[in-house]
């Protein structure tokens, strides 16, 4: 059983892309990321100083604005106007959750689909789904780079999806597909789930349930990737697989914390990188 460490593997990929920031520097191209927080939620603001931290890290430059949860949706539909006029800013990401006073939807809308490095708006989603270039959500993006990067092959796999997400489920169905996998998803409504993902060569699980795969759901021999963030009764962080009983039966699994995470922030750095090369 192989432990897919995705702290390696994110670190990595950032110092590939601080060389090619370097170069790019070199032939005046600079890059700018405008990062948009509402409120101050505490895990968006670790989000925030964590994507913060990655962009001085690797040269890219950003613009921070925190606005007060007391701003309205105008307002910010008004700022992302005007980032979206710029030209020195290539990246606009706004960090969800929103206020319930602001639709989110909309204002994933109004962000330029050029510069909408998140790959949340629909004409990115769009382009995914029919095989063109767009900017792809990190999150699955991320999973595409840990399987790759470990040596584990996706053509011609039996791949199941659990978790119907548009930031989670749905790209990463799209994505594996475009990889030449045979692809499944699964959801809260799926009859008899234990049969279908026990079918998966690629188990990938992003339904947002602690501890909820265990053994009885996964075949031996099986890559597991685990999409979850949760905290268990002792204040212990775990995901939506129980990595303890799971574990043994595979052939490679991702831990939590350790291994979807980190990928997250390293793709929303290759899209930034991304944007600045894109016209």
């Amino acid at each position: 059983m192989n432990i897919i460490d995705g702290k390696k593997i994110s670190a990595e990929i950032k110092d590939e892309l601080k060389e090619r920031v370097a170069a790019l520097k070199e032939q005046g191209v600079s890059i700018c990321l405008a990062v948009i927080q509402v409120g101050s939620d505490k895990a968006s603001s670790v989000y925030v100083a964590n994507k913060k931290k990655a962009c001085a890290y690797i040269g890219i430059e950003s613009l921070a604005y925190e606005l007060p949860e007391t701003t309205t949706e105008e307002e910010l539909l008004s700022l992302i106007g005007e980032l979206n006029r710029r030209e020195d800013v290539n990246g606009i990401l706004v960090q969800l959750p929103l206020p319930k006073t602001i639709d989110e939807d909309k204002v994933i809308r109004a962000i330029d689909p050029k510069k909408d490095v998140d790959g949340f708006h629909p004409v990115n989603v769009g382009c995914l789904n029919i095989g063109q270039e767009g900017y792809v959500s990190c999150t699955p993006a991320g999973i595409i780079q840990l399987l790759k990067r470990s040596g584990i092959s996706i053509e011609g796999k039996e791949c199941v999806v659990v978790g119907r997400s548009n930031i989670v489920g749905k790209p990463m169905a799209a994505l594996l597909l475009r990889e030449n996998g045979t692809v499944t998803v699964c959801h809260s409504r799926t009859k008899n789930l234990a049969e279908v993902t026990r079918r998966a060569d690629i188990l990938v699980v992003a339904i947002g349930k602690p501890l909820f795969i265990t053994k009885e759901y996964v075949k031996e021999g099986a890559v597991v990737i685990d999409v979850g963030i949760h905290r268990d009764e002792n204040n212990k962080l775990c995901g939506d697989v129980d990595f303890e009983q799971v574990a043994p039966l595979t052939s490679a699994i991702t831990p939590v914390p350790g291994g979807v995470g980190p990928m997250t922030i390293a793709m929303l750095m290759y899209n930034c990188v991304a944007s600045g090369t894109r016209k």
